[in-house]
């Protein structure tokens, strides 16, 4: 990871974990998801910590996705499936973490932005921000099974279906409607909200937050999800995968095949 490219900032009982890549859309290196792990392991071990805040730099972005060129070095559909997993890992923890965390969004939520988006307790949007995973229009990969969940759980199987097939994006009137999003807030105001709201849930009693955000989190798990390593395999390890990489990098329009 290059330096700074995870900003952490602490203001008393709050923390504020800054994704600081505006030139590229603040989309996520292997470096900037590993200091997004330990950030939030650093916070569940400090007590004094009540709220996490998690932001894009730039007021352009949240987060634009994977860096893709990254991609470019996947052999087959085995590294496929350990990026999900690891996209499990950090996603999953997210919403693992003790203490209540919240989004601030400005702009592009998408592709693993989206994810880390869903992963929050409370998501505050600006007008401008978009979600969703175009991945059938871009690389033609997938998510992982716990993925699909998460969303589905979040906005509804309908909607993720519909999301996926024509690669839109939500808007943020949208995404409130869905659900989604909790609140939407212009531009200029947003950092004073999430601060206002941030420093109200921090004066909360501590235990009856964890205890909330756990028990949900214990009833959504409890239910088995079924194996879709197989799926992950064959889509990642296809022509189309390697196709849509490549044409992202040359910027042109990929030429599916469906093999």
């Amino acid at each position: 990871m290059e330096k700074n490219e995870v900003l952490v900032e602490r203001a008393g009982p709050i923390v504020t974990l800054t994704f600081n890549r505006p030139e590229a859309r603040n989309a996520m290196t292997w470096g900037m998801y590993q200091r997004l792990y330990e950030v939030l392991e650093e916070v569940d071990a400090d007590d004094a910590v009540r709220v996490l805040v998690l932001r894009g730099a730039g007021g352009k972005a949240f987060v634009a996705g994977t860096d893709i060129s990254q991609f470019t070095k996947f052999k087959d559909g085995e590294d496929g499936i350990k990026y999900e997993q690891d996209g499990d890992k950090r996603s999953g923890r997210i919403a693992r973490v003790k203490k209540p965390v919240i989004a601030q969004i400005q702009g592009y939520a998408v592709g693993g932005g989206f994810a880390i988006a869903a992963g929050a307790d409370i998501r505050i949007a600006t007008p401008d921000a978009k979600f969703g995973v175009p991945t059938a229009r871009t690389l033609g990969n997938t998510l992982s099974m716990k993925n699909y969940a998460m969303f589905a759980d979040l906005i509804g199987a309908s909607r993720v279906k519909e999301l996926m097939f024509t690669a839109r994006l939500m808007s943020a009137q949208e995404a409130l409607t869905a659900g989604f999003v909790h609140e939407i807030v212009e531009n200029n105001q947003i950092e004073a909200r999430v601060k206002e709201l941030a420093e109200k849930i921090a004066a909360h009693a501590p235990l009856t937050l964890w205890s909330t955000k756990e028990s949900l989190r214990r009833i959504l798990d409890a239910r088995p999800l079924p194996e879709g390593d197989d799926i992950v395999r064959r889509v990642y390890g296809s022509d189309d995968f390697k196709e849509g990489v490549k044409a992202f990098v040359e910027k042109r329009p990929p030429r599916w095949t469906g093999k």
